[in-house]
């Protein structure tokens, strides 16, 4: 089961507030134990919104706005990509980590949808090409 871990931003890392030596140390420790376990993919932290763009979508016109964006509680600030056997692996795993933040913090987990998932929706075809277009992303 592929997964997604999302760090939520706090005032703090929306302020560009970097983390203390101490926090760089712990969860480069807890990024190893998940590199050695074969279960992180892919993990970054994200710079302040106040850096960032929205794109808008309304049928055919995109509008642009630039950061910073409000409503802290539901930005992201950093993100893995696990694979894990199921979703209490992936609970198991993030009980363990550092806090991310200084203070208070959230971290959400959210499953990606599967080929199965969608049925007849997918062709054949659009499948295969999906699945050779991964293995091109991991051979890079």
């Amino acid at each position: 089961m592929r997964v997604m871990v999302l760090v939520k931003a706090t005032e703090d890392s929306e302020a560009g507030v970097m983390p203390s030596t101490e926090l760089f140390e712990a969860m480069g420790r807890y990024n190893q134990e998940l590199a050695e376990a074969g279960i992180m993919r892919s993990g970054d932290g994200l710079k302040p919104t106040s850096e960032g763009k929205r794109i808008r979508f309304d049928g055919a016109d995109r509008t642009v706005t630039d950061g910073p964006f409000s409503a802290t509680n539901e930005i992201v600030a950093g993100f893995w990509l696990w694979e894990v056997k199921d979703m209490d692996e992936a609970v198991e795993w993030v009980k363990r980590a550092p806090n991310p933040m200084p203070g208070p913090s959230e971290i959400e987990i959210r499953p990606f949808y599967e080929f199965e998932d969608f049925g007849e929706a997918k062709t054949p075809e659009q499948i295969e090409r999906e699945e050779q277009m991964r293995e091109e992303l991991a051979e890079r």
